[in-house]
């Protein structure tokens, strides 16, 4: 017999030899498999629960979109009609003035008479014509 002692093998062959050996045990072996064969359940869970949080922060949000859309609706046609008002006042606000302007007109000229202005003013109309 030799005295000469048994070659060393390499740290990781023996880290790998070690977790072999504890991997080959049944529990450590039903452990690893448990978790590969419940790993797809976690995922599911784990889906299940993230669509559960959106559904629930969603649904509030699709409400208030559509109140939303409700209120920038009724804007609308409150601003149509305001712009339709605003154009009729336009119109208004004309017409005033060229009346205005021939009265005017009809006051400053130089062979203006009391009888000559109440002819224009009455040719002209009442206001509440327009």
């Amino acid at each position: 017999m030799s005295n000469t002692p048994p070659p060393a093998a390499p740290h990781w062959v023996q880290a790998l030899l070690s977790g072999l050996g504890v991997l080959g045990s049944a529990g450590g072996l039903a452990a690893v498999v448990a978790v590969i064969i419940q790993r797809g359940k976690f995922k599911a869970d784990a889906a299940d629960t993230l669509t559960d949080a959106a559904l629930t922060l969603v649904q509030p949000l699709r409400t208030r979109v559509c109140e939303l859309e409700r209120e920038a609706l009724a804007a609308r046609e409150e601003l149509a009609t305001m712009r339709q008002e605003v154009h009729q006042l336009q119109a208004a606000v004309r017409t005033l003035r060229r009346t205005l302007e021939q009265w005017r007109a009809a006051i400053m000229a130089p062979d203006a008479t009391l009888r000559r202005v109440r002819t224009t003013v009455a040719e002209s109309g009442e206001p509440n014509d327009l």
